[in-house]
């Protein structure tokens, strides 16, 4: 019988897990909240939420906007999207696998119980407590390991360095109003450019480089929110629309975990 898997998040790491597990054949069911904020939307199965579906490299998330109807979305589709925040979805449904990959920093309410094999990426999890495995999301030596007892690395809030930058590629918005975009995703810029408006104030341009990710034009920005990603590296255009060696790495130790932790309980059973 083909095993089910539940996913908390639909941004650019979660769809990334989300891509190696139907390859490998899974079916998955991933949640996400009204209005997601993603910022790499190109590469983001969380568009969905807006647009009904959404397609990222070879896979299509459909939207299902009614969670008794999950079955039968499964039956067509892989994966399937709903809004589920709260993930009410758990008291109709059985998972084998749950994967909490919002990034939230903190553990929002996952609980090992909730599943067979229960996965959390990044910081915020105990592997052994809240979940059974934790799966590191920083960049470094450590990317991608998978951790059985603590936790993953604290946040630093400080965004990896590439080519010499790491706070200037990413863009927080000073303001509260609505956003649009005056360049989109993809778009060569110059530091001090103009590249987006909050409200009636100007965004301009961190340092030169492509525009890899941008929030969607007409979402109702909070201040402090992150709002834009520049890379500095040109020839990163044509990587704005594919999943990164990152999301890739986690989305492998997500599905290795899975097959260890099987593996395991198969032999412990014997």
């Amino acid at each position: 019988m083909q095993k089910i898997c539940l996913i908390r998040g639909a941004g650019d790491i979660a769809t990334g897990t989300i891509q190696k597990l139907v390859h490998a054949g899974f079916k998955c069911v991933v949640t996400e909240v009204s209005n997601p904020s993603s910022i790499r939307r190109k590469v983001s199965l969380s568009e969905a939420i807006y647009d009904k579906k959404a397609s990222v490299e070879d896979i299509e998330a459909i939207l299902c906007e009614n969670i008794d109807e999950i079955d039968k979305y499964l039956e067509l589709y892989n994966p399937v999207v709903i809004v589920d925040p709260k993930l009410l979805i758990l008291n109709k449904k059985r998972f084998d696998v749950v994967v909490d990959a919002i990034l939230a920093k903190k553990n929002t309410g996952l609980k090992k119980e909730m599943a067979d094999i229960t996965i959390a990426l990044g910081p915020g999890f105990e592997a052994g407590v809240d979940c059974d495995v934790v799966i590191e999301t920083m960049r470094g030596h450590d990317l991608a390991r998978i951790i059985e007892e603590g936790f993953a690395k604290k946040n630093t809030k400080i965004p990896g360095v590439i080519e010499g930058f790491s706070t200037e590629r990413v863009i927080y918005s000073d303001f509260d109003g609505k956003f649009y975009s005056v360049k989109n995703i993809s778009d060569v810029v110059k530091k001090g450019e103009i590249i987006a408006k909050v409200g009636n104030n100007d965004i301009r341009a961190t340092l030169n480089g492509v525009i890899r990710g941008m929030i969607r034009d007409g979402f109702d920005v909070t201040k402090g929110l992150k709002i834009i990603d520049i890379d500095p590296r040109y020839e990163e255009v044509k990587n704005c629309f594919t999943i990164s060696d990152k999301a890739r790495a986690i989305g492998g130790a997500v599905l290795e975990a899975i097959m260890m932790l099987e593996n395991r309980r198969e032999k412990d059973a014997k």
